[in-house]
C-alpha cells in the first residue's frame, strides 16, 4: 500500500511541478477572461439580431452579466458587483417593463431584420474595429503594471466626489434627459 501511495504521491508531484513549468493557473485565469469576452460578445450580437425585442432586452441581461464576470475574473471585485445590481438588476428589468409596458400586439415585428447587405457591413465594421483593437493590444509597448488596489471603493468614491464631479454630474443629467425621453417616446404623441 506505502508503494502504490508514494507512486500517487511521486505523480501529483510531477504534475504540480509541469504545471508550475507551464504557468497553468495564468492560462486558467486568461481562459476564463476570453470565455466571458467571448460570451458577451456573442450576446451583444443577439441584441441585435434578434428580432423580437423581448429577447433582445434578455440578451442585454445577459451582456450585462457577462461583462460583470470580466470585471471579475481581472479583479474589480466592486465594478462586478455594481455591474450586477446596477446593469443586471435595475436597467435590465427597468427595459423590459418599459418594453412590456408599450402597446404592440405583435412582438415579432418590433425589431425588423434590415437585410443582409446591412449585417455583411456592420460584421465587417466590427472585425475591423476588434482587428485594430487587438492590433493595438498586441503592439503597444506600454504595459500596465500591477498595483496592490488594497479597497478600491472609497478611493473610487473620492475620486468621483471630488476631482471627477462635473463628469459625474453631467453623466446624471444625461441619464435624466435619456429617461424623459424614453418616457416621452413610450406615451405617444397623440395621447398629449
Amino acid at each position: 500500500m506505502d508503494a502504490v501511495l508514494g507512486q500517487v504521491h511521486g505523480l501529483v508531484a510531477w504534475a504540480l511541478s509541469l504545471a508550475n513549468d507551464y504557468d497553468v493557473p495564468s492560462l486558467i485565469e486568461a481562459g476564463v477572461f476570453f470565455l466571458f469576452a467571448g460570451l458577451a460578445l456573442l450576446f451583444a450580437c443577439g441584441v441585435v439580431f434578434f428580432r423580437n425585442v423581448v429577447h433582445s432586452a434578455l440578451s442585454l441581461t445577459a451582456t450585462f452579466i457577462c461583462v460583470a464576470c470580466l470585471y471579475l475574473s481581472i479583479g474589480a471585485e466592486f465594478m462586478g458587483a455594481v455591474q450586477i445590481l446596477v446593469y443586471g438588476g435595475a436597467v435590465a428589468v427597468l427595459i423590459v417593463m418599459a418594453i412590456m409596458l408599450t402597446r404592440r400586439d405583435d412582438m415579432g415585428h418590433s425589431n425588423p431584420s434590415r437585410g443582409l447587405i446591412h449585417h455583411v457591413m456592420a460584421a465587417g465594421v466590427t472585425g475591423l474595429f476588434l482587428l485594430g483593437m487587438a492590433a493595438v493590444a498586441i503592439f503597444s509597448p506600454f504595459r500596465s503594471a500591477a498595483q496592490p488596489l488594497g479597497d478600491a471603493a472609497p478611493g473610487l468614491a473620492d475620486l468621483m466626489l471630488t476631482h471627477y464631479v462635473l463628469p459625474f454630474e453631467v453623466i446624471a443629467v444625461l441619464l435624466l434627459i435619456a429617461m424623459i425621453g424614453a418616457i416621452v417616446l413610450a406615451k405617444g404623441a397623440d395621447e398629449r
